[in-house]
Formats: C-alpha cells, structure tokens, sequence
C-alpha cells in the first residue's frame, strides 16, 4: 500500500464549472459557463490559481496562461446525469449512476404532500420551485403567523424545508427532515433533503449557518469506504460527511462557510498522517451562484485564491493537493440553478510534475481513481492520472 503521496488534499471549490458540456442543452444550460463569465464580466484577480495552471485549462478573459504551470491541469465531464452536488460529489468517489435522482418542476406531488404534513402533523406553505431567499421573502410572515414549514424545491434533486428559528426550533426542523427523508424513497428518493433555518423579521429574513443536508445512502463500495477499510484516515471538511452519509468518514471538521472550511483542511492536513482530506467551499454555490452574485462569486474566488499559499505551504513532501468543483452555477444566470458544466482540475504538491496537461477527462471519477490508485487500491470508475502527474 505504498504509493508517491502519504497524504491527498481534495478541495472541491463548489459550483465553480469552467463552461458547458456538450450535452448542456439538455438540461437548460446552452451556453452557460461560470468561471467564463465572471472573466468577462469582471476582471478576476486569481495569481496562485493561475500560477498552477488555472488559464492553462482553456481561454479565461483576463487570465493570462502560464508558461511554465507549476501543477498539473485540466478538466473533467460529469458522466452521471443530472447536475447536483450529490451526483458530482458521487462521481469523484467512484460512483456513476445510472438515472438521475428525480426533480420536480412544478412542485411535489399534491399526495406526496399530504403524506407529509400527516405525518408532521401540521399544513405547510409553499410547494414550489424557488429561490431560498426569495421564498422566505415571500412566504416568512405567512410561516410567522400559522407556524406551518415552508416546502420547496429548485432544479435541483431537493426536498428543502424552511422555518424560523423562533418558531420551529432548529432541533424540531431537523427531525421534520428526518420524516421527509424516510418517506422520500423509491421514485421520489431525492438527492438531498435541507434543513433551511431563518431569523429576522418580515422584510428583512436571513438565513442562518445551522443549514442540515440529509443525503441517501451511497452505493458500495466508494472512495472513502476503500480508504477506511484500508486503515487509512478520512477526513470529512464541511458537508462532505453529510453527502456520504458519514460512511468512510473517519473524523470530522467543520466548514460553513469557504474560510472555516479553509482554516479546517490546514488544521486537519497537520493533524492527519496518512489518507485523504475531503474538504467542500459551499459558499460559492449558496450564498453568490444561486443569488446571480456576479461579484460577490469573483470577490469569493479571489479571497479563496489568496488563502491558496496556506495550504500549499502546509504540504509535506508527499502530500498531493487536488482542486476541483462538482457542477456549474453560472451568476448570470439567466436561470439560479445549478449548470452542467465541466470541472476543473488543479493538481500541485512538492512531488507534482508541473505542466502536465492532463485534458478533459471522461468523468469525475478519474480524480477518485488516482487516489486509490496512489494507496495501491482500486475504484471500478475512471481512469487514474497518477503516473501522469509523478515528478
């Protein structure tokens, strides 16, 4: 079980896609393309990112390819359908499935619903299609006035439920998730169901950090189940237990937001001696890409590239960083949804071959499989690059 690295550092920079798949229109997504369209509508300040190769991936307005990239480069499709975190997140751990999890348009089914409220023994408010924000704008003082949980969903696969802290308590909100998520099996089993508590008053409602995904089983075997099976250590940053329903994790840390997810993967890299830190930024997607936060995404992408030096100057001699995303969120939208976008790949680490262009890969799953490949284990999907990137 002797490989080049003792240690692998996997950040997916949520949302952040670095343009359209070919089969994009599909889902609604013609033309969209994050990372391009923040370079051309804002003039992105991102050095480290660059310096390991960033615009060597493909053409960025503004960005200025490296001559001579100190890490490796490129990007990868998602080859699972669909478009969501848990299908991106999936697919790097060596999953690839076969139908997406279900979406709902035009809101749940009325049935579905009245299962629902039954069982949580109250009415609820919504029942559609929307914006986080925008729905507890709209729908907050109607949940004020008769305590009922607002239910909606988005294009994603989603069951989320909002509800004021002072009028459903975080814990009481989490356990009316927990029913939603045992009810939503068989052909409404969802990717995720969200615990989404809010605070304030009408006119001025703001969604609080005590965000809870609850996510459906994964398939065995995967990524961090091989790796803990192998005594190896599995560290979990931010919602990456909760997407994996904490199988294969060996220890947690926590990362609301990019900055305690990046103060948590430093911490965690010093204290972890052998295996993988899994680490999710989710600002990115939460708080700018569904809320078409053209600057807020730039601002966001420049803080995380400023704090990229910590990271790289935490890595021992045989500790191997990937950077990654799991979809698109383009903020120009037109739509706030997720967009099916390729992701890029940033690799770098003291024993990294830099300059190595390791092209469009055919799925997520690549990045899985150099992992376990550099462990001396195996992934069923994707195809390693690691004797590609090998100083």
């Amino acid at each position: 079980m002797s490989g080049p690295f003792e240690r692998v550092i996997l950040v997916v920079l949520d949302s952040v896609g670095i343009g359209a798949m070919p089969d994009a229109a599909a889902y609604g997504d013609a033309g969209r393309d994050t990372l391009g369209h923040i370079c051309e509508r804002r003039k992105l300040r991102v050095p480290n990112l660059v310096r390991l190769g960033l615009a060597n991936i493909r053409p960025l307005a503004g960005l200025t390819p490296s001559p001579s990239p100190e890490g490796a480069y490129g990007k990868a499709a998602l080859l699972s359908p669909g478009k969501d975190t848990t299908t991106g997140h999936w697919e790097i751990a060596g999953i690839i499935l076969d139908r997406a999890f279900p979406t709902y348009p035009h809101g749940f089914p009325r049935e579905l619903i009245e299962k629902f409220e039954q069982a949580i023994g109250r009415r609820t408010l919504g029942n559609l299609p929307a914006s986080g924000t925008e729905i507890i704008r709209q729908l907050g003082e109607e949940h004020l006035k008769t305590g009922w949980p607002i239910v909606y969903t988005s294009a994603d696969s989603v069951f989320q439920v909002a509800a004021h802290e002072e009028v459903i308590p975080v814990d009481k909100l989490y356990r009316i998730c927990q029913v939603a998520r045992a009810m939503l099996q068989g052909e409404h089993r969802v990717g995720r169901v969200i615990a989404r508590p809010f605070r304030g008053q009408p006119g001025s409602f703001v969604r609080t950090e005590r965000r809870h995904d609850y996510a459906v089983e994964p398939p065995f075997p995967m990524l961090l189940d091989i790796l803990k099976d192998a005594g190896l250590e599995v560290v979990g940053v931010g919602k990456i237990p909760e997407i994996f329903l904490h199988r294969g994790v060996t220890r947690s840390w926590p990362g609301q937001s990019n900055r305690e997810a990046l103060e948590s993967v430093v911490a965690a890299t010093g204290e972890c001696s052998r295996g993988l830190v899994f680490g999710n930024l989710v600002d990115f997607d939460m708080l700018y890409g569904h809320r078409l936060d053209i600057e807020g995404y730039a601002r966001a992408l420049e803080e995380v590239d400023a704090f990229l030096p910590r990271i790289l100057s935490a890595l021992g001699p045989r500790d191997l960083l990937i950077l990654t995303a799991d979809h698109g969120c383009d903020p120009v939208g037109p739509s706030t949804d997720h967009s099916r976008e390729y992701v890029p790949i940033l690799v770098a680490g003291p024993g990294v071959r830099g300059g190595v262009n390791l092209g469009t890969r055919a799925t997520l799953a690549d990045m899985g499989a150099s992992i376990a490949d550099n462990f001396g284990l195996h992934l069923e999907q994707g195809k390693s690059f690691l004797e590609e990137i090998v100083r």
